[in-house]
């Protein structure tokens, strides 16, 4: 079977080299050389299709026996470059890569900005709280495995031959330079292999990720601060000094004020720009502008679209729906390309040299005992066992993309030979390609502790969650005591994950509309908002649910528009959930108002209506009854229930009405008894994953379900029922009879979540 696809893939991508070449040959008849409108454009089109077809192909056929698409793409590279394709016809292969200035200023200009979006990506995938989850074991496995790696390259770098060298006076920019390559990580490879082992959640994946997150953030600090130093030469100490300061500035502001200034920017960009992919056009403005910021600096732009990145991705608005449009482009397009030139820049017949040939072995082998002695003392150092710590040395000894990038980077400035990035190359290659089977072979022998069993069951949960997945919320209330519930329940919400909230403030359009009493208004519910919000970041810290939530961004304006134009219009810039709290909620026979079905209709996602009953805050020591039958949307309600209350703050009542049985159905009986049970027990599961160790459960088999409903809540002397419920189809908001005949006598307070 590999055999087929190999003679297909080496079939194809012969037939298209042969192609391409004719194409080329055809538009540069009668043309003097590359230049405008010339054969440089056709070029360069006909080297991106060469690139992209076979860096796809290989990549492909790499996937498909376990290893990483980017090996494939470096192949196709390395294939079509003097490795193989220039050897074996120089002619041709001079043809189709003239060695010419103009052409390799196309293909540089290409190949930089790919550097760039590539690691604009990089960041973005950067998880920062993850780091800071695992805390010391992840600090302690990333110094040890930086420092060990770094000083056997740097050794090493001391004792090169000087043939080696692009200056010989320089050596101790290329030992530098040398001694980071060795220490770095690639955190896509390593996060792949840890995902398809099914590790990214378990104890020792996050200290892998996490490691290789930290040992890659200092490499690129590290790298750009070599190629300052490199660029100053034999200045003074204090021309030196100057990009170590900058840096130091840079990484403060971008991580504290750049933060909010990034995450306000995509905002803004996402509700006020209607033209498409708006925001993907000002992250990569952001990217520019980092990185021209670090060029100013004395440092190289890769460290600018790093942290533009990193930032990126850790905004808390639409991040996933970000990373997705940036990723196609970047992965389909930039990388095969990138990639592919990287590949081309090697020559590995230098390694018919037996003295270059015994160099980069000995390179590779000093890479991995390096990276695989640090990260294995590290491991035992910070109290893993000695199966975990090898786990570890085996997953940081892959360079993968990362090391071709900084070889590249060293290659274009000087700092490298031709030679030497051959054998940097060729060193990631290998140990690039060892890695996943030594990592798969060394993470199925890791066994599982208790305590960590009992948090993946817990976070098993969150997977099939409905409120652990949101981004983002929108209130739509005025200033009743139902628009006062909904805002604090959503406040503290989102307090809990650091979610961004938009309040509506719909003020009454005969008394204060657009005057100075609304926008007082306006002020106390943003008040009302971050009250909850803090109460629901305290909760989520005592419970350790997240280690360190965001503070919440509260945006809060007066919205003198009707209902469900102000709803849709504001619904269009991307929300998980619509919380609505009017003063007139709810009609005598149990139907919702005017204004609420208006709202529901300009309004895609899930919506919370909320009616206080005289109740405003939900306040301490509240009994809530939460009726469930099985359903996905009565789950939804279940679980907002549970969130909108601090742990211990709340006694619960899990209500499940049953079907009464008829005579001879004992077998059935049994059946629908298994099925209450897990039933219940997946309730008390979610109930536990938000705080509450205990929940009452009951089941009533000889009421209708509005009933029973009524009787469990007046038993409990309830202060607020939750119901989960389905949308109907119609004209109106409707939620089925049950919800309507609760609604219609039930007067004390009650949530709804139609979904």
């Amino acid at each position: 079977m590999i055999r087929a696809k190999w003679r297909l893939y080496v079939l194809g991508g012969g037939t298209c080299l042969l192609l391409a070449t004719a194409a080329v040959a055809a538009s540069t008849k009668g043309t003097q050389g590359p230049g405008p409108g010339g054969s440089g454009e056709a070029l360069l089109i006909a080297e991106i299709a060469l690139l992209l077809i076979v860096g796809r192909g290989l990549g492909e056929l790499m996937q498909r026996i376990g290893q990483p698409a980017v090996i494939g793409q470096l192949l196709a590279g390395l294939i079509l470059g003097p490795s193989f394709f220039g050897w074996l016809a120089p002619a041709a292969h001079h043809f189709l890569f003239p060695d010419t200035a103009e052409q390799k200023n196309l293909i540089q200009g290409l190949s930089n900005v790919g550097v760039m979006l590539l690691l604009l990506l990089t960041g973005m995938e950067t998880d920062l709280k993850l780091a800071r989850r695992v805390g010391a074991p992840a600090v302690t496995v990333a110094a040890a495995g930086v420092a060990v790696p770094f000083v056997c390259g740097f050794a090493l770098g001391w004792f090169l031959p000087e043939s080696l060298l692009p200056d010989p006076q320089h050596r101790l920019v290329a030992a530098l330079f040398l001694g980071t390559a060795l220490s770095i990580s690639s955190i896509k490879i390593v996060a792949m292999i840890v995902r398809e082992m099914k590790f990214m959640r378990r104890n020792l994946g996050q200290i892998i990720v996490a490691s290789a997150i930290m040992e890659d953030t200092t490499g690129w600090v590290i790298i750009s601060i070599t190629l300052a130093v490199a660029g100053i030469g034999g200045q003074s100490a204090v021309a030196i000094v100057k990009p170590l300061v900058g840096t130091a500035l840079f990484l403060a502001v971008s991580y504290t004020l750049g933060r909010r200034w990034i995450f306000r920017l995509i905002r803004f960009v996402n509700d006020n720009f209607t033209s498409e992919y708006a925001v993907v056009t000002a992250i990569l403005i952001v990217m520019c502008v980092l990185a021209l910021i670090t060029q100013a600096i004395g440092v190289n732009t890769v460290l600018g679209a790093f942290v533009a990145g990193v930032l990126v991705g850790g905004s808390p608005i639409l991040t996933q729906h970000i990373q997705d449009q940036l990723r196609g482009l970047i992965t389909a397009f930039m990388m095969p390309i990138f990639f592919g030139l990287s590949g081309l820049s090697a020559n590995l017949t230098i390694l018919a040299d037996p003295q270059i040939a015994l160099l980069t072995l000995g390179l590779v082998v000093v890479a991995s005992i390096g990276k695989f002695g640090g990260a294995f003392v590290g491991g035992l150092a910070s109290g893993l066992t000695r199966r975990e710590s090898l786990a570890l040395g085996c997953a940081m000894n892959a360079r993968g993309s990362t090391e071709v990038i900084v070889a590249s980077i060293g290659l274009g400035m000087g700092v490298l030979t031709h030679n030497l990035y051959t054998m940097i190359v060729t060193m990631a290659v290998i140990t690039t390609m060892s890695m996943p089977p030594l990592l798969r072979w060394s993470l199925a022998r890791v066994p599982m502790r208790r305590e960590e069993r009992e948090r993946l069951e817990k976070e098993e949960i969150d997977t099939k969650g409905f409120v652990s997945r949101f981004e983002r919320l929108l209130i739509a209330a005025d200033k009743s005591a139902n628009g006062r519930l909904a805002t604090r329940i959503a406040g503290f919400i989102a307090g809990q994950r650091g979610l961004p909230v938009t309040v509506l403030h719909l003020p009454d359009r005969r008394n204060d509309a657009g005057g100075a009493r609304a926008e007082e208004n306006r002020v106390e519910l943003a008040a009302v908002a971050t009250a909850g919000a803090k109460q629901g970041h305290a909760a989520a810290k005592e419970q350790q649910r997240e280690s360190n939530p965001d503070r919440v961004e509260v945006s809060a304006r007066v919205e003198n528009a009707r209902v469900h134009e102000a709803v849709r219009r504001e619904g269009r810039k991307g929300y998980d959930v619509l919380f609505v709290g009017v003063e007139k909620m709810r009609n005598a026979d149990g139907t919702f108002t005017r204004n609420v079905d208006r709202a529901a209709a300009g309004f895609e996602s899930a919506i919370a209506l909320t009616i206080a009953g005289g109740r405003d805050d939900p306040g301490d020591s509240l009994r809530i009854v939460v009726p469930v039958n099985g359903t996905e949307p009565s789950r939804r309600g279940a679980e907002l229930a549970f969130a909108l209350a601090p742990a211990g703050s709340a006694k619960f009542t899990a209500l499940h009405v049953a079907e009464r049985l008829s005579t001879g159905s004992r077998p059935g009986g049994v059946v629908r008894r298994r099925a209450e049970r897990a039933l219940m027990n997946d309730i008390s599961a979610l109930a536990e994953r938000y705080g509450h160790k205990e929940i009452a459960t009951t089941v009533r088999t000889r009421d209708a379900p509005d009933a029973a409903i009524l009787a469990e809540a007046a038993r409990t002397r309830a202060d607020l029922i939750v119901i989960g419920a389905s949308k109907r189809t119609g004209d109106t908001l409707y939620l089925g009879q049950t919800v309507a005949n609760v609604l219609a006598q039930w007067k004390d307070a009650i949530v709804l979540l139609a979904s």
